[in-house]
């Protein structure tokens, strides 16, 4: 068996609380469209629209002008990072087109010590269409 430096007792103790928090939240932190407005609406999330700039057909949600959204894409996310915000209990929601990258940001985020981190179920572009029709 592999012995874990102090760095990684750390880290696998930041693992442990954030899978706590994350069993508080409904979906273990994944959340629908409804859901997610919500939290942009009424508590003041933040919308990460992680999606790699290939994957990126139209505009992305920035560009849409999502309220509270940033375009982060997954391969430069850690130069984005003074888009975070001070507040670790501030809630973000990480999205992409099928979750894998937002699953992987929302890790990453976890482990800075964010503790209100929700990855959309869905696909960004259908709230970017869905957004679209709404502001119309």
């Amino acid at each position: 068996m592999a012995k874990l430096t102090e760095f990684d007792q750390n880290v696998l103790e930041r693992i442990k609380e954030q899978i706590e928090l994350d069993k508080d939240k409904p979906e273990l932190g994944n959340v629908d469209l409804q859901k997610a407005i919500e939290l942009l609406k009424e508590v003041g999330a933040i919308l990460l629209d992680v999606r790699p700039p290939a994957k990126v057909k139209g505009e992305n949600a920035e560009e849409a002008d999502i309220p509270d959204a940033y375009y982060t894409p997954y391969p430069e996310f850690t130069d984005y990072i003074d888009l975070l915000p001070d507040d670790k209990t501030t809630p973000i929601i990480v999205a992409c087109l099928k979750g894998w990258f937002a699953n992987r940001v929302k890790g990453y985020l976890e482990c800075l010590g964010y503790e209100n981190v929700y990855v959309f179920g869905g696909n960004i572009e259908d709230w970017i269409t869905a957004h679209k029709a709404h502001s119309k």
